[in-house]
């Protein structure tokens, strides 16, 4: 794979030349409409598997492609994949050939604008994880945010424009506020060294001064607090879940919400080690509130599709405390929830999405005894809840329980408050399958009819893969460990 094919390439622009390809499809050839987002989703993840199993354990970056672009600025085309950014190009490909398959089933409105849009989201997606220039990351940062506004606002919900315009808003800030202090490090790094670049591992070698450490930061922080979401800059999260497709939420809360966190770990860590150290009580103070905060939401949820957006919300705060443990066992951890979650809530999100199309109901009260109608669905739903509380065996357990040395490591105060948060947890996801799935069912539900092949074939990967980093998590953590010390070292100091 590294002799001359451009495999990051290739999984970036494949979509779009899929995207492409359908403007070419006729509006009544529906069936050659989805063939075509099928294969192309199909092929980016073949690619992505030939680069996992060609992918080197070792610290640096492997597959990098190297263009000169804007001489004039020194921005430069070059991508490449280390040990963090690999599994999340592995997700955005996996997810993709995922929600075109539920889509199939379910979407018939619109859908060869639907199917591009999807292309062209995950073209940008896994362009942010593979930029190792960062106008190159600002271009597929923001051009993430056209095909998710699209997707929210035309095949969203009732209130569709209302959270599509607060969600495109909300990062639009952060963004403005990330570029301020990406020109202000550019500049710095051009007068002490005489060489203006934008090439993130040159950026990443240079030290700087506090109070310059200080200010970037925290331009850099508020896109990937929007983006994560901590609280306070959360609130765009619920409607943006709430109004979305089913394909959209999956996306959204598989891979979205990891661009902050990869962003902290890129860009933030590596960068300003020193004001990363100095604020971090601070934003553990946040990571634990969310925690908490987003747990307590949840468990006051009677909207099925809220509950699961509010979960994430406490998910992610994991995540950041472990990045911010300045622990390896933590920050290992904290790459290996990104995946998890992002396995886990799509395929909750999905099952919300499958119980809707059936009854046209998110309302937790109205729901009730799915499992006499729906056994798999209903043993689905409970397979991929307990994994996200947690259970020993699931992949949801195993970056909890690092992050959970991590922090305890850097602040048992801190532990014990992320502790409460998977106590929370489990009573809102096990109060949720109670009522959905026991108990009785509506009389008006009787009809309802169990998962469909198309259904089953789109949740079978993510069941797949939910236990095999559960039980056998050492190919992972290996490809993750191997990146930590050459991304991490000078923070760790």
């Amino acid at each position: 794979m590294e002799s001359g094919f451009p495999v990051l390439s290739f999984l970036v622009f494949g979509p779009v030349a899929g995207a492409l390809a359908l403007a070419l499809v006729p509006a009544a050839q529906v069936r050659l409409q989805r063939a075509v987002a099928l294969a192309t989703t199909l092929a980016v993840l073949a690619v992505a598997l030939q680069l996992w199993t060609g992918f080197v354990p070792r610290g640096g970056f492997q597959f990098e492609e190297r263009l000169s672009w804007i001489p004039a600025i020194g921005a430069e085309y070059h991508l490449g994949v280390d040990g963090l950014s690999l599994l999340l190009v592995l997700l955005s490909a996996l997810l993709g050939p995922v929600v075109v398959l539920f889509s199939m089933e379910h979407v018939r409105q619109r859908e060869r604008a639907y199917y591009a849009a999807l292309l062209m989201l995950q073209a940008g997606l896994t362009g942010v994880f593979v930029a190792l220039d960062f106008v190159l990351f600002y271009i597929f940062w923001e051009a993430m945010l056209i095909p998710m506004f699209l997707l929210i606002g035309i095949w969203g919900g009732p209130r569709r424009i209302y959270a599509s315009v607060k969600f495109f808003l909300y990062t639009l800030v952060g963004s403005l506020l990330m570029l301020a202090a990406a020109i202000a490090v550019y500049w710095h790094h051009g007068s002490r060294t005489g060489v203006y670049t934008f090439d993130i591992v040159q950026l990443a070698q240079t030290s700087y001064p506090g109070s310059l450490q200080f200010w970037a930061f925290l331009g850099f922080f508020a896109a990937f607090a929007v983006k994560v979401p901590l609280v306070p800059v959360h609130t765009w999260l619920p409607d943006a879940h709430v109004e979305a497709p089913t394909a959209g939420s999956v996306v959204l809360a598989g891979v979205l919400l990891k661009m902050g966190t990869y962003g902290l770990m890129r860009f933030s860590l590596p960068l300003f080690p020193d004001a990363s150290r100095e604020l971090a009580p601070f934003v553990l103070t946040l990571a634990v509130i969310g925690i908490i905060y987003g747990a307590v939401l949840a468990l006051a949820q009677d909207d099925l599709k809220k509950l699961i957006a509010y979960s994430s919300i406490s998910h992610l705060g994991f995540v950041v405390a472990g990045i911010f443990s300045f622990d390896p066992r933590g920050e290992a951890g904290a790459v290996l929830q990104m995946i998890g979650h992002g396995l886990i809530t799509g395929a909750l999100f999905l099952c919300v999405g499958m119980v809707y199309e059936r009854t046209h109901q998110r309302s937790i009260p109205k729901l009730g005894g799915l499992a006499h109608r729906l056994p798999v669905y209903a043993t689905l739903l409970a397979f991929f809840a307990l994994a996200s509380l947690g259970l020993p065996g699931l992949a949801g357990f195993v970056g909890e329980f690092l992050i959970l040395i991590g922090v305890f490591a850097a602040s048992p105060a801190f532990a014990v408050g992320t502790a409460v948060g998977i106590v929370l947890g489990a009573a809102y996801l096990l109060w949720m399958l109670q009522r959905v799935i026991f108990g009785t069912l509506p009389e008006q539900y009787a009809g309802l009819g169990d998962l469909t092949a198309l259904e089953l074939l789109a949740l079978a990967p993510l069941v797949a893969l939910t236990i095999w980093i559960g039980v056998a998590p050492r190919p992972f953590l290996a490809v993750i460990e191997s990146a930590l010390p050459a991304l991490l070292s000078r923070a760790w100091q």
